[in-house]
């Protein structure tokens, strides 16, 4: 496996792609839950309100889409997937610099409290805590979290 990726606007014809990487990556971050029952809602959640909304920028490498990062009109950074074989690599950085970009006023997210790998990562990447919160959807205790340049 070569360590190149490129960066790259979201292409329609990525979609089941995203989808199944987002679910592949989430199941592994929390494998207690059953993300294949998840799928469906993201789906729609995803054509619906990300992809109208948001820049989405996909992460391929050899080949395949690696990873992506959502990053809205206003600074929001909704979603940072990376396929878990390329976590560690320098491939979550480069979406993560490339939201920045497009959000050069700030970025703010929200990330699980027990996802503490996240944090780290957050926090190495320039973010500082800003508060805390509940997830409404899951009812898990959310960090948000904000980047100012």
């Amino acid at each position: 496996m070569t360590t190149a990726f490129t960066l790259r606007p979201y292409r329609v014809a990525d979609e089941d792609a995203t989808i199944t990487l987002w679910q592949r990556t989430w199941q592994q971050a929390y494998p207690s839950i059953d993300f294949a029952k998840r799928v469906d809602w993201w789906r729609a959640r995803w054509r619906n309100e990300l992809v109208p909304n948001a820049a989405v920028i996909v992460a391929e490498q050899d080949g395949q889409i690696a990873g992506f990062v959502t990053i809205d009109p206003s600074g929001y950074l909704d979603q940072l997937v990376v396929a878990p074989e390329r976590w560690g690599s320098p491939l979550a950085t480069a979406l993560v610099d490339a939201a920045k970009q497009r959000a050069p006023s700030g970025v703010t997210l929200l990330v699980n409290k027990d996802n503490t790998r996240a944090i780290r990562f957050y926090l190495r990447s320039g973010f500082v805590e800003a508060g805390e919160d509940v997830n409404p959807t899951s009812g898990r205790p959310v960090q948000r979290m904000a980047w100012r340049p």
